[in-house]
């Protein structure tokens, strides 16, 4: 047997063992997994976003039954549509995710629409007709169970936001995140300042 012939399994062992050995580097680095997470954020938000726009639907049939038996409300009407108008108007799409300021306008947005609809929830109070209306009570059901969706799904977003972040900042994947894709840490969703205050209610019609 030849040198060469000895030489030639060496080798091949050789260039296999360098190409395990990039593989695991390049796995250390985040290849594979900071995608990964990114992709687990995206659908959170995709979630997310859903739940917001389920309740945006379901407030102009919301604010049409309360009209009907509370037109005199018409600062609480107006204010739950002019907020929703101007939440629906704040567009954030899944490329704006590490972005502070879109997130904080998008977030206070939402916030602000949150607000304004605990008067109309509390219309019924005052309105006892209202309170019997089963359009009111169904649709008040349908807000309310979208309202708990929409904070759990939030809590989905911010885990998943914590563990991509948690990637693109710590080594060694912090490295495959900046050197292959240029990874920036997503902006989670906070408890906006305004959410921190119920607002007071009052209503004309109430005894």
């Amino acid at each position: 047997m030849t040198a060469l012939a000895r030489f030639a399994p060496a080798a091949s062992l050789r260039r296999a063992l360098i190409a395990v050995f990039a593989a695991l580097t390049l796995a250390s680095c985040g290849i594979n997994s900071v995608p990964t997470a990114e992709e687990q954020v995206n659908a959170a938000w995709g979630n997310l976003q859903a739940d917001y726009q389920r309740r945006a639907d379901l407030i102009p049939n919301l604010v049409a039954t309360v009209k009907g038996y509370a037109q005199q409300e018409k600062t609480v009407l107006i204010t739950v549509t002019e907020a929703r108008a101007n939440a629906t108007r704040v567009q954030l799409n899944a490329s704006d995710l590490s972005d502070p300021a879109k997130v904080q306008a998008f977030n206070e947005a939402q916030s602000r629409l949150t607000q304004a609809i605990i008067p109309l929830q509390r219309l019924q109070e005052a309105y006892p007709d209202l309170k019997s209306n089963q359009n009111f009570l169904a649709l008040q059901d349908q807000l309310e169970g979208t309202e708990n969706r929409i904070e759990i799904a939030r809590r989905d977003y911010n885990e998943s936001v914590r563990q991509y972040n948690t990637l693109v900042r710590t080594f060694p994947t912090a490295i495959g995140a900046k050197v292959f894709y240029g990874a920036k840490p997503k902006v989670p969703f906070e408890a906006a300042a305004a959410a921190q205050t119920a607002p007071n209610v009052s209503f004309g019609n109430a005894s």
